[in-house]
Parts: structure tokens; C-alpha cells; sequence
């Protein structure tokens, strides 16, 4: 007899998840490890239906809940300022392996995106 389970998504999941290779100016938001509030502008490394991962010199703890700010692609933009607004949760820091170099951060989105321009 096979025992089924409804286990929930975990972070393995989350990281096998079809996505793809989207480099894309990003400005992350949120509180870093210290309880500071941050900005910081980086490159979108990946994405997927639910979630992304990019690297931030900002010390920050998982959980954490962020907001990015993505740079939409000039094709897409209809020569405007328009960015993807979406927030998210830490599941995922692979420290800096070197005192002054970069974590990657992946990040699992909340339902909810808009698409604003920036003026």
C-alpha cells in the first residue's frame, strides 16, 4: 500500500522551480540583519512564477520581508519609467564567502505585483 502525504513547497522546491536567467537593473528594499532600513541597487539574477534570487552586499537575515523595485525590459516599457513592484520573503542566504563580497539573496514572492512608473 503507498502512503500519500500533501507535504507543503519547500525551499528545495522553491530553488528546482522553472524559471530563467533575467538580468535586470533591481532596487531592493527592506531591514537588514542589524534592524536598519536599506536601499540597494543590484541585477536580477533569476526569476520564477514565485520568486527570484540576486546579490546584495546588505547583511540580511532569512525571513525578511523585501520589496524590489524591477527595471522592466526598454520592449516592454513603451519609452517609459515603468518598474515591476513586488514584495517577498527571505527563504534563501548563501553567505559572501569573502569579508567584502556580495550574498545571494532568494527571495519567494507574495501574490501580489504591481507596475507603476517612476517619475
Amino acid at each position: 500500500m503507498t502512503k500519500r502525504t500533501n507535504k507543503a513547497r519547500t525551499t528545495d522546491d522553491f530553488l528546482k522551480e522553472k524559471g530563467f536567467k533575467l538580468p535586470l537593473p533591481t532596487t531592493v528594499e527592506g531591514i537588514d540583519k542589524a534592524g536598519n532600513q536599506f536601499l540597494e541597487k543590484t541585477i536580477l539574477s533569476y526569476i520564477s512564477p514565485s520568486g527570484s534570487s540576486f546579490w546584495l552586499e546588505t547583511p540580511i537575515a532569512n525571513g525578511a520581508e523585501l520589496r524590489l523595485l524591477i527595471d522592466l525590459p526598454p520592449k516592454l516599457k513603451e519609452d517609459r519609467d515603468l518598474k515591476m513592484i513586488i514584495k517577498g520573503k527571505v527563504i534563501f542566504v548563501e553567505d559572501a564567502v569573502e569579508q567584502n563580497s556580495k550574498s545571494r539573496i532568494s527571495l519567494r514572492f507574495d501574490n501580489k505585483y504591481i507596475i507603476d512608473e517612476c517619475k
